[in-house]
């Protein structure tokens, strides 16, 4: 079935904010959660790698699945896929709710994710073949990425305030009435459409997939505390690494690939993928480092701390929106690097954070922080979908959700292991650094001489 023709105002509208909710409610699970650690640690007696492994098992599986559900949806109907994610992630939310123990919560948080996965890229799918005019598609994509702000706003102080209150628990019920009202709501107002030629599936390459994300994570995380050259960390690399070649070399023989890799010969899509890793795994290691910093050197209850994140939150919030003007006004360029330069500076000035860092200097980090990654949300995925065929939208929009994923999980698992072994302001310049790489990216992916590089691809 192509894509439905072009939907009046108000409906188009409405479409935007129903996937908007989607949206919310993964990422208001993420900064809630996030301030509820310390308190999650004290009630199911989990160590740094428990934290480390309730966050990334999430972002790992959801991560491993996004291609697949993005082309899935292409072929079979990307509103019937966002409808099944939905009441996934909804129940899924329900089981970590419920769970008894760290185990547990760390196996449904990978249900969970399974219906997150469903989610975003398609969200971003049904956006693209709604918003088809560039420039409104420009807007709606900053729309999209300014709900990313009202979840750091919300999440950190929502967070705290749930689990001063009921505890870490109430994060995942909070899930429950957003979840089953975007489903009435889907279920009404959002048309379906799915790509012209349908795709088939691939299960060597999905396989190939979640062992190489799997691995890589798992050696971070359990080889990393054991030392950077300690066994489990190279045998877990050395399994990543065969599993790249092995997708390497199998996907470009497919007739349908899971990876369109033909799409990293076009330097916006490749350096938006860079980007997007590099910006996430600044996120997740910000939230990670941070939300222990706050509650453990300042001694801090959750609430305070969430408090403590609305500089970040606030500044993400409110220059969301002028990245998606900025994007449909100058491109990319300019909101990517502004982000880079903001991103960096934050990380700069985290590397000297005591328990004594005076407010002042605390909270320009935080803004800092919120400014950057607020610039860079949007042209990652304009850029990803910049001279890519529609009908291969779902695909395009789900490598990219994968970047995300991939840098949140690396962000979390490298910067929870420089803690671990006693060094948290390793784990500072771990976000420099990944600023300075925005940076870089952002000035080398866009221009007439990348764009060229976009069309040659998918032609």
């Amino acid at each position: 079935m192509p894509a439905p023709r072009e939907a009046a105002e108000p409906r188009r509208l409405l479409v935007l904010a129903i996937c908007c909710m989607s949206l919310l409610i993964v990422s208001l699970d993420i900064t809630a959660l996030n301030v509820a650690l310390p308190s999650l640690q004290e009630d199911l007696d989990a160590d740094v790698s428990g934290l480390q492994w309730t966050l990334d098992i999430y972002t790992v599986v959801l991560a491993s699945f996004l291609m697949l559900a993005g082309s899935t949806a292409d072929r079979i109907g990307r509103r019937r896929v966002f409808r099944t994610g939905l009441a996934l992630f909804t129940a899924g939310s329900v089981l970590c709710a419920l769970a008894p123990g760290l185990g547990w919560l760390i196996v449904f948080r990978a249900a969970q994710a399974v219906g997150g996965s469903m989610l975003n890229p398609v969200a971003v799918s049904i956006i693209s073949a709604t918003f088809r005019d560039p420039k409104e598609l420009a807007r709606a994509l900053g729309a999209w990425s300014a709900v990313v702000g009202l979840s750091m706003a919300a999440g950190p102080v929502l967070g705290g305030a749930l689990v001063h209150t009921f505890g870490w628990r109430a994060i995942f019920w909070l899930n429950l009435p957003v979840g089953l009202a975007a489903l009435v709501l889907t279920a009404r107002y959002v048309p379906e459409s799915r790509a012209p030629h349908p795709r088939r599936t691939d299960p060597v390459g999905q396989l190939l997939v979640i062992v190489l994300l799997g691995s890589v994570t798992f050696g971070i995380i359990e080889g990393g505390a054991a030392g950077w050259s300690s066994p489990e960390l190279l045998v877990c690399l050395g399994i990543g690494a065969l599993a790249l070649g092995g997708l390497l070399w199998y996907e470009p023989r497919r007739e349908e690939p899971l990876i369109e890799l033909r799409f990293f010969r076009s330097v916006p899509f490749s350096g938006a993928f860079g980007i997007a890793v590099a910006a996430f795994a600044g996120l997740g290691g910000f939230l990670f480092l941070n939300t222990l910093y706050l509650q453990h050197d300042r001694d801090l209850d959750a609430l305070n701390a969430g408090l403590y994140l609305l500089p970040m939150a606030g500044a993400t919030l409110v220059v969301a929106p002028l990245s998606g003007f900025l994007l449909g006004r100058w491109g990319p360029r300019l909101p990517l690097v502004l982000g880079g330069v903001a991103l960096t500076a934050s990380g700069l000035l985290l590397t000297r954070l005591e328990a004594g860092t005076p407010l002042p200097h605390l909270f320009s980090a935080y803004a800092a922080f919120g400014v950057g990654f607020a610039l860079v949300n949007a042209p990652i995925t304009n850029a990803a979908l910049t001279g890519m065929p529609r009908s291969r939208s779902g695909v395009a929009a789900g490598i990219a959700s994968t970047a995300r994923q991939v840098g949140s999980a690396l962000g979390v698992a490298v910067t929870g292991t420089v803690l671990a072994a006693g060094s948290r302001t390793a784990g500072w310049w771990v976000l420099t650094g990944c600023g300075a790489l925005v940076l870089l990216l952002g000035a080398v992916s866009t221009g007439k001489w990348a764009a060229g590089t976009a069309h040659r691809a998918t032609d």
